[in-house]
This record gives C-alpha cells, structure tokens and sequence, in this order.
C-alpha cells in the first residue's frame, strides 16, 4: 500500500462502514495531497501539553479548531477517524487525539457550558476509539454533551453514543455497530507474472496474514475471535452510553438505520435539523428544567472546580436561569455581569492570595459582597501548601472503565455513570468541607 494512512487499516480490526470504501480511500488520499501534508504528518508537538493549541495567526490553527458559540464548544467528528492524529481537515478526517485535547479544553474551561459533538463519520480506526468513547461519557459528569448527526456509522456512533443525548438529522445514517477485518491476497497475480515469494521466520505465526499467500483457515478463525470479541466489546460499550440491553444492540447485526429506524431502537433520541438544535442547545442550559429525561440539568454547578472555573460557571448559569425563569433576559445579563465582577474582585484581590481554597468558597458559594469577602480574608490564615490541582476529566475518568462483556455482567451494580457522578459529587463536597460519604460499589 502506497498511502501510509490506508495501511494502517490493514489486517487490524477497523470500525467502519464497509459501504463507504470508496469515500474512505479517497479522503485518505487527499489528506496526503495537502499541500502541507508533511508537516501535518509531522505531530511531535502534539506530545507537548503547552503548544497543543496555536496562535490565531498561524495556519494551523484552521486544523486544530477550538469555537465556542454562546457558551458551546462545537467539535467536529467527521470523515475518517484516526488513531495518533492530532488535527481535524474538514470533512476528510478527524483524529481521536485531537477530540480529546478539545474535549479535555473544554471541560476545564470557564466560558463554556456545553459540548457539541457535530459528527459525520462513516467510521476509522479501532485503536483508541473506545478510549476516547469512555473519556466522552466521563464528561458526561461534568458538563452537558449532546452530539448532532448527519452520519454516524461505526467508530463514529461509537464517539457519538457517548454524548448524554443524540439528535439525528430526517436523513441521517445510524449504526453500522460492528467491526470489520481484511486481508489482501495477491498470491495469484504475483503467480501470473512469474513472481514467488519465500519467508524464513521463526515461529509458525510471524507470517500470519501476509498478502502472498492465501489466508488459512486456521488463521481465519483466529481472526474470527477476534473480530469477535471486539464487536462484544463496541456492543457493551454503545448498551453502556445509550442505556440499553446489549442484546438488542447486538441483535442490530452492524445494520445500518435510517433516522426513525435508529430513534425506535434508541440509539438516537430525537431528530430535527442540526443547524437548529445546535443553536437550540445553549438556551437548554438556562432552563433547570430542561432535560430530556427529567433528571436534574447537568452542569458544571456539579462539577469538580479546577481552580473555581466550575463554581464560576455554576453561578453565572444560576445567575442566567433566575433571569430566564423570571422572563427578564436582559436582568439575567445584568446578573451575569455583576457576578463576574464580585468574583472576579474576591479572587484577584490582595487578600485572597495564599487563601484560595476560602476565596474560592467566598466567591462561589456564598453571596457575600466582594468587600465583606475581602475583610474575612484578611484577617484568615494562609492556607497549607494545596495538594495538585485536580483534573476533572481525570476524576471523573478514574471511575470509569471498559465495560464488561455479557448481558448480565452489570446487574445489581452501579453504572459507571453513576460512578462518575458520585464521584465528581465527592471531590466537589470535599472542595467545599463536607463530610466523606461511603465510596461507591
């Protein structure tokens, strides 16, 4: 194979919808006709955590995007998904490395209340694909993520299913849930130019697989269980996301559905035109009434608060939700503005320095004046040396794993959802002096 990025796809499992092999080809071949494919290939400094994300100014930016509309951060997943690829090229592809750091980004970010995943993908590369399903559905329990789907087949419905909620376009294409292997045989046209290949190997299996010679059946069905006990895996974990027996995502045979085919089998929740419920999602979060399936909003208010960006946006979401409860937009605004200043004129002040854990609570959980919150620091103690700040991502991922293969494998024990919840609740009651409760079984 002369395209590096299609050889990756060979004799692996891949996620991908075997329809769109055609599609799939050519937008692995224009990703190396980019006039810059070099450097784009080039990702050394994707494994520096500093220079992730570049300077407006620099072109690739345009290939590391990072928008945020009305407090929700919109990541595309589209085209082919790819492992150890740190870019997004429009709608040729998007690599997992690249969700992940938008993801972690806009999980600790302030300015953001909300996650779009705006997926249309016929699927890619098994490899990290399942991680980066689990660090979606952890984030979960820490902000609102709702994917938006044109096309979701495959790896893409694996990243999809992730989100608290899916909305599905009249015509989009769900499912494709399965996993596909394959294996080119050229022995015979080497044969009919009179070419012939020899291996000397130690061990019978090092050339399992090899493209000159025909595949054994031994060797087939060792494939076989593998393919095997990777669709149970991609079953368990879509049956985790979307809440539903593993037997009837099972029973979907890798089929691919119409939208109104994919909602009776919920592995959708709704259809209407994206343009219009992306654009519909950041109102949502101002109502705390709001959720599809009547449980509390989920916000940051529940959230770990990295260094009060959580508590920040908490309040201001609360501040925002009087004011729409209230019908006053404008003296939601108001409010929304007020508050940043009170906090911002607690956490900046002379006082609070080396107090931030009691600033921070003055700030966020309280609705003390700024100067009333600066007289009560002043006259505190410094604070102890604090442990390392905690991730919230990393938090909420450390109650999350795999989940286990079989029908019955989760009965009677909490779900990792819950899992996650309690969790980020645990670190949050922490951060705010309460007392532990028993961990979660």
């Amino acid at each position: 194979m002369n395209n590096p990025l299609l050889a990756r796809f060979a004799d692996v499992p891949a996620l991908i919808d075997p329809r769109a092999g055609s599609r799939f080809e050519a937008d692995l071949s224009a990703i190396l006709q980019h006039p810059r494919a070099h450097e784009l290939m080039a990702a050394a400094e994707f494994s520096a955590s500093d220079n992730f994300w570049f300077a407006p100014d620099d072109w690739r930016s345009m290939y590391r995007p990072y928008v945020v509309v009305d407090g929700i951060l919109q990541i595309p997943v589209k085209g082919v998904l790819l492992y150890d690829f740190p870019w997004a090229l429009g709608s040729y592809a998007t690599g997992y490395a690249y969700i992940a750091r938008a993801l972690e980004r806009g999980l600790a970010d302030g300015n953001v209340r909300g996650i779009a995943l705006i997926v249309y993908s016929y699927g890619g590369q098994g490899d990290g694909c399942f991680d980066l399903s689990n660090k979606i559905y952890a984030g979960r329990a820490i902000k609102p993520i709702k994917a938006f789907a044109q096309m979701a087949y495959s790896a893409g419905y694996a990243v999809a299913s992730a989100a608290k909620v899916i909305t599905g376009s009249s015509n989009a294409g769900i499912g494709s849930i399965g996993v596909v292997m394959t294996h080119l045989d050229v022995s015979r046209a080497m044969e009919e130019h009179g070419m012939k290949i020899t291996f000397v190997h130690f061990g019978k299996h090092k050339v399992d697989g090899n493209a000159y010679q025909p595949l054994p059946d031994g060797v087939k069905a060792r494939w076989q269980s593998w393919c095997d006990e990777t669709g149970e895996q991609f079953c368990a974990l879509v049956a985790r996301n979307r809440g539903i027996d593993i037997a009837v995502v099972r029973a979907t045979e890798a089929e691919c559905y119409h939208a109104s085919e994919a909602l009776d089998l919920k592995l959708i929740d709704a259809i209407a035109p994206l343009d219009d419920a992306v654009t519909a999602f950041s109102p949502e979060l101002s109502d705390p009434d709001d959720d599809e399936e009547g449980d509390p909003q989920m916000s940051t208010a529940a959230s770990v608060p990295p260094a009060g960006q959580a508590a920040a946006t908490a309040t201001l979401d609360t501040a925002r939700s009087e004011g729409h409860a209230a019908g006053k937009l404008e003296g939601a605004k108001e409010g929304t503005s007020a508050e940043r200043t009170r906090i911002s004129a607690i956490l900046s002040s002379d006082e609070a320095k080396d107090k931030s854990d009691l600033a921070n609570h003055l700030a966020f959980s309280t609705d003390m004046t700024a100067d009333a919150a600066k007289g009560i620091l002043a006259k505190a103690p410094a604070q102890a040396a604090a442990a390392a700040q905690v991730n919230p991502l990393a938090a909420a991922m450390a109650g999350v794993t795999n989940p286990d293969v079989g029908a019955d494998a989760n009965a009677g024990a909490q779900t990792d959802e819950q899992k996650a919840a309690a969790m980020a609740s645990a670190i949050v009651g922490a951060y705010r002096g309460e007392p532990a409760k028993a961990a979660a079984k």
